[in-house]
């Protein structure tokens, strides 16, 4: 027997940490920590125009709660108060999440000058969060109890009567570490076990933090205006493609051994499939599949040619057509590139599938809310490394979905 074979598959996350970085030492971080799943928006509401400019008091903004001001009071006074080294530069506090950048200007250590690191930080601000939540909401401590600790990936915190907690002995694997003898814990904590972190890497990368940090409530505040368009819809467009044809299509365009039964297995396991048919998941407008769909799909055999497949989706678009394209080939790039910068509508295959959570990048968002892109996908999400590229048969079912959606071949310019 395999003595990997019982083991338990990996499960992918993002509030894993980097193995290479040394949470001790000065950095800078972006920390998100969300609220408990069970807790409907417990920090405040979304309020405000989208019409309104920034700085205008009636711009986007989060009204918030009672239990939302009391952690931003702990966020913007209670970490620099116990970590002297420590400073939020930018904060937002959303319904049930927030997001703040975390500057360590020298290495971390505790009020008593022991080192500690960012996981401990962030495990007493959230006990400090749990204290004045259970206090606002009449909960309390039990009686004796004098040790608290967060759920999942954040270790023992200090006693009562401190913020921020002091290098753990391990692990924790649920709810409290009470002392032997103590009355269990019953109240439940404000915040989601763990958090997720990146870092920065050079002024570029910081700004665009920054800016997702800012923009937050407007972008809130766009999803929730364009629900219909900006939430992921599923198994929604029908691509009228079946198993069956794609497999045959791929055995004609891809060499044997790019499309082994082994290959086509589990290729065919990650498409979202209904009755034997491929479907796609949709983000954005569905009112761009009403119109007339011209797929751009480029060939090394057609490099001669490129220059006049791109006038023609150019007059196309022109002309008010849509054009869709998973922008695998340069040539493709440049020519959806070409037709956005002009501000015409398109329509994009993307290469993975929607998360649960889905929130693509600013710019995509607004177009999406503006009418004027529409992202598709075949694919279940999965998991990829930063590292994983997509393989030739992945690519040319992209290509067969693209002339599948327009019901169209994608020779049609020439």
């Amino acid at each position: 027997m395999n003595d990997k074979d019982f083991r338990k598959p990996t499960e992918h996350s993002m509030k894993r940490r980097s193995h290479s970085h040394d949470y001790s030492h000065s950095g800078l971080y972006h920390i998100t920590i969300s609220a408990a799943k069970d807790l409907h928006q417990p920090l405040g509401h979304m309020a405000g125009r989208l019409d309104k400019p920034d700085g205008d008091s009636e711009a986007p903004h989060v009204e918030l709660s009672p239990l939302g001001r009391m952690v931003e009071q702990e966020l913007t006074e209670s970490i620099q108060r116990y970590y002297p080294m420590l400073k939020v530069l930018d904060y937002i506090v959303m319904p049930e999440h927030i997001h703040f950048l975390l500057v360590a200007y020298r290495d971390v250590v505790s009020r008593n000058g022991k080192p500690t690191h960012l996981g401990q930080v962030i495990a007493g601000f959230k006990y400090g969060c749990n204290k004045r939540y259970w206090a606002m909401t009449g909960r309390g401590l039990p009686a004796g109890d004098n040790q608290a600790a967060e759920a999942g990936n954040d270790q023992a915190a200090e006693p009562p009567g401190t913020l921020c907690g002091k290098p753990g002995t391990g692990r924790v694997p649920s709810g409290w570490a009470a002392k032997p003898g103590a009355a269990k814990l019953e109240a439940p904590p404000l915040f989601d076990g763990g958090y997720c972190d990146v870092m920065p890497v050079d002024e570029a990368q910081l700004e665009t933090q920054r800016a997702y940090i800012r923009n937050n409530p407007r972008n809130r505040l766009l999803r929730m205006s364009n629900r219909q368009w900006l939430l992921p819809q599923r198994m929604c467009v029908e691509t009228h493609l079946s198993l069956r044809a794609l497999k045959g299509y791929l055995q004609r365009e891809c060499l044997p051994s790019q499309i082994t039964e082994e290959i086509w297995q589990r290729l065919s396991e990650r498409l979202l499939v209904k009755d034997g048919m491929v479907y796609c998941d949709r983000y954005g407008s569905d009112e761009l599949l009403q119109r007339r769909l011209l797929p751009v799909v480029c060939h090394r055999k057609d490099a001669a040619l490129h220059d006049t497949q791109l006038l023609r989706c150019m007059d196309a678009a022109d002309e008010g057509d849509v054009l869709v394209s998973a922008r695998i080939a340069k040539r493709e790039q440049i020519i959806m590139a070409a037709v956005q910068k002009r501000a015409y509508p398109v329509v994009l295959i993307a290469d993975n599938g929607f998360p649960e959570i889905f929130h693509p990048s600013e710019e995509k968002q607004t177009l999406c809310a503006s009418g004027r892109l529409l992202l598709l996908t075949p694919w279940k999400y999965h998991y990829r490394k930063a590292d994983e590229g997509i393989t030739v048969a992945e690519c040319k079912t992209m290509n067969c979905i693209t002339q599948a959606v327009c019901r169209l071949r994608d020779d049609w310019w020439k």
